[in-house]
């Protein structure tokens, strides 16, 4: 059995404060096997944690959250800044360098929700950021449309990694698509987590970052 949190955002998120160190600390101190860093439009931060991970038994899989037209994508294991910006292109941008579409908390902020899920590889059914109600329509719309599901924490400080984590047996990519996995969460208090990554993002912006 392996445990890996889906969903991270490191200081390379403008809303974020999370070094890519203090990544992989928290997340090994929490007991996990591995987490995807998927950064706000950009891969920078997954690459950089994947160069100092030292630890063979620890995965990194790089990864970015893409704020397209109609709402945000992720892409898993990828390699290459995506480029397009338009929710379609951006699925074939994914594909074309091997990697796997996953559709974040599919009822905050998308609009086409069913025809965005129809494209994706995998639904992510569990964000510790979103509400219970709203992960469970998630939940229902994958196992609708016989898709894969993931689940992360979302996390923009390092208490909240491990709040959401996928449970696998055998290989993490395969079992996703499958939908063997096991997503497990624990919903993060909304107005505080989302209150401090507002916070995060207007002071680095005061400092110019």
């Amino acid at each position: 059995m392996r445990i890996f949190d889906l969903h991270v955002h490191s200081k390379y998120s403008k809303d974020s404060i999370n070094d890519p160190r203090w990544i992989i600390k928290v997340a090994k101190k929490k007991g996990l096997s591995g987490v995807a860093i998927t950064d706000h439009d950009t891969i920078k931060g997954s690459l950089i944690a994947k160069k100092i991970n030292n630890d063979p038994d620890f995965e990194i899989i790089p990864g970015v959250e893409i704020k397209t037209d109609i709402g945000d994508i992720i892409g898993l294991w990828i390699t290459e800044e995506i480029k397009s910006r338009s929710w379609e292109e951006v699925i074939d941008e994914i594909h074309a360098q091997g990697g796997v579409t996953v559709f974040p908390h599919p009822y905050r902020g998308h609009r086409a929700v069913e025809e965005i899920a129809n494209r994706v590889d995998v639904i992510e059914v569990v964000n510790a950021r979103t509400s219970k109600e709203l992960n469970k329509k998630a939940h229902e719309l994958a196992m609708k449309l016989h898709k894969g599901i993931s689940a992360g924490s979302d996390a923009h400080v390092p208490f909240e990694i491990g709040r959401g984590v996928a449970v696998i047996n055998s290989d993490l990519r395969k079992d996703l698509i499958r939908g063997e996995v096991k997503p497990i969460g624990k919903e993060s208090l909304y107005l505080l987590v989302h209150g401090l990554s507002f916070a995060i993002e207007k002071l680095r912006k005061l400092r110019g970052e």
